[in-house]
């Protein structure tokens, strides 16, 4: 009598249940690292073991001698909660008082247009582009890797994001002024996708409902990504060859280059671009309620943060009594002594 196979292990089963529920590739990992340090936590024991208490323990944690991030924190519990109720079945009781990690507010940092000029200006080739996408239409950088040709209306000058963040799908601006190098930009990538055609290639990822009810969508022009990698990869979870998007470091790197080449003396990186999309169309007069939609956030109170950033004199608008004085420039040295 043949032996019976193993049962899978936890942390593949974790990955099972997360490929069922079609999450990212991303998401997958990002939960098993997440287990795979609470189960270390606990000196190895099986969460069947374990309970809220030690859910709790990991968690405080990772606020006190860690120091992590509220949103870190918020990640390992949804990892942990995932590993519970959707791979062993089990559904956790109140966790008690957990310590949670310090969410401070921060104002998010704003390039002037004229840093955002002279940031693009040192940049060249796809990286420019997407740099330049970024701060035209106020989309995330995922967001941008992961276009399909189709998402690109010229004709209305709008660019649908798909499944952006909280999975929902919104439209924003294609800035016009791009237009035509995007357009260039495509023939380059269509004439790429034709020779892996050639090759016997040509097919993209595509999400699972689509991949089954469109068998032979991805190979059509219309759903390659608008961004492809240069080189052709092997899908590990299909062993299916195929080129992916652009890898984000493609762009974030470029950006950091050109932030020293410009001589911008702000920590500035690829979501600085976004916030500065924002925070320019308020100054520019228009209404809060639009720069929501067209940045996608779900709560205007998201979008209220920019209004702290605008480019008013002073703190807050305010005028500082000194100014009113007129005293000038001059006397302010300090070489008179106290």
């Amino acid at each position: 009598m043949a032996d019976s196979p193993e049962p899978p292990r936890l942390l593949d089963r974790v990955r099972h249940a997360a490929r069922t529920r079609h999450y990212s590739r991303r998401t997958e990992d990002v939960y098993v690292d997440w287990i795979r340090r609470y189960i270390l936590f606990h000196n190895k024991r099986h969460p069947s073991a374990m309970g809220a208490d030690e859910i709790n323990a990991f968690l405080t944690y990772l606020a006190v001698e860690r120091n992590v991030s509220a949103s870190t924190q918020g990640q390992a519990l949804s990892a942990i909660l995932f590993l519970y109720r959707r791979v062993l079945q089990e559904e956790i009781a109140d966790l008690g008082d957990i310590v949670r990690a310090s969410k401070p507010r921060r104002i998010p940092v704003v390039l002037t247009p004229d840093e955002v000029r002279r940031l693009i200006a040192a940049m060249k080739g796809t990286p420019r582009l997407v740099a330049a996408l970024l701060y035209g239409s106020g989309i995330r950088l995922m967001e941008s890797l992961r276009l399909r040709v189709q998402d690109l209306d010229f004709a209305r000058c709008e660019i649908l994001v798909r499944d952006g963040k909280g999975a929902k799908d919104r439209r924003t601006m294609l800035p016009a002024v791009i237009a035509e190098s995007l357009r260039s930009h495509l023939l380059s990538v269509k004439a790429l996708h034709e020779v892996d055609l050639d090759d016997g290639f040509g097919r993209v990822y595509l999400p699972h409902a689509l991949a089954v009810k469109y068998p032979a969508a991805d190979r059509q022009w219309r759903w390659q990504y608008v961004f492809p990698a240069p080189r052709r990869s092997v899908d590990p979870r299909t062993g299916i060859e195929r080129r992916h998007h652009l890898d984000e470091s493609a762009i974030q790197r470029p950006v950091t280059r050109a932030v020293k080449a410009a001589k911008i003396e702000k920590p500035a990186n690829c979501h600085t671009l976004r916030h500065s999309f924002a925070t320019h169309l308020l100054e520019s007069g228009y209404d809060i309620r639009t720069v929501q939609e067209l940045l996608g956030h779900a709560d205007v109170a998201t979008t209220m943060i920019y209004t702290h950033v605008l480019n008013r004199s002073g703190a807050k608008g305010v005028k500082s009594p000194a100014d009113a004085l007129g005293l000038g420039a001059g006397g302010w040295g300090g070489d008179e002594g106290p």
